[in-house]
């Protein structure tokens, strides 16, 4: 594990944390009550806004390399390959954290928070995280 590696590690619960705090997730039934006051089927919500398990939404594949994309487009350079290895884990890790039962939408801002938040000062200028991400 290098330098850069270990101080990502050392900001991962503060960021977990922040990321888990910031999550929009609903229950079978609160997202069943909410589509039928649009007047629409459970089907037809779920197939407008791609919901899954939050679980899955947050492991997965898309979600990452979305995050990955918009960190890029902030630091306006590609992201470093331990930085997107730590992206995955931090997703991963948000992923298990989750109730099984929760549900979560595709169409969701978590690339975007994420981005912000490894953007944030979370890690002090002098460590080799904080290089990673200017």
């Amino acid at each position: 594990m290098n330098t850069e590696t270990s101080a990502l590690r050392a900001s991962q619960a503060e960021l977990l944390s922040r990321l888990i705090a910031g999550l929009c997730t609903r229950t079978l039934n609160q997202f069943a009550e909410e589509s039928r006051l649009d007047g629409e089927s459970l089907k037809d919500a779920v197939e407008r806004y791609e919901v899954d398990y939050a679980w899955q939404v947050l492991s997965s594949g898309r979600l990452r390399d979305d995050t990955v994309s918009r960190l890029a487009g902030r630091l306006k350079q590609p992201v470093s390959e331990p930085l997107k290895t730590w992206i995955a884990e931090i997703l991963n890790a948000a992923a298990s954290a989750q109730p099984s039962e929760l549900l979560m939408s595709f169409d969701n801002d978590v690339p975007e928070q994420l981005a912000a938040l490894l953007c944030a000062d979370l890690v002090p200028e002098t460590e080799p995280a904080a290089a990673a991400l200017s």
